[in-house]
């Protein structure tokens, strides 16, 4: 996001009442996060070919786009011409400095 990016209105969006003050604009909408996600998916199954994948999530930041990763990658390797064994497992991060 370029630091002129002005976002999106926050009255195109629905925005819980307890963030309506908080809130000036929306730089990226939910959906473009949702459908990034699932591209990342696909193009991680593109990469790994074959490949055992071994998922690693820094928690706890990062456990609902993780999750959401996941479910991408499981609905490919279901409806997909190939199964790829997934191995998940969580580290947590005492500090980042």
């Amino acid at each position: 996001i370029r630091d002129e990016e002005s976002g999106y209105n926050k009255n195109l969006f629905c925005i819980p009442k307890h963030y309506e003050e908080d809130l000036e604009t929306v730089f990226i909408p939910h959906g473009l996060i949702l459908d990034r996600t699932e591209r990342l998916a696909r193009d991680i199954m593109q990469d790994m070919g074959s490949h055992h994948i071994v998922a690693l999530c820094v928690l706890k930041g990062g456990y609902k786009f993780f999750a959401d990763l996941l479910d991408h990658i499981k609905a490919l390797n279901q409806n997909g011409d190939k199964s790829v064994p997934i191995t998940v497992d969580f580290v947590r991060m005492k500090s980042y400095c």
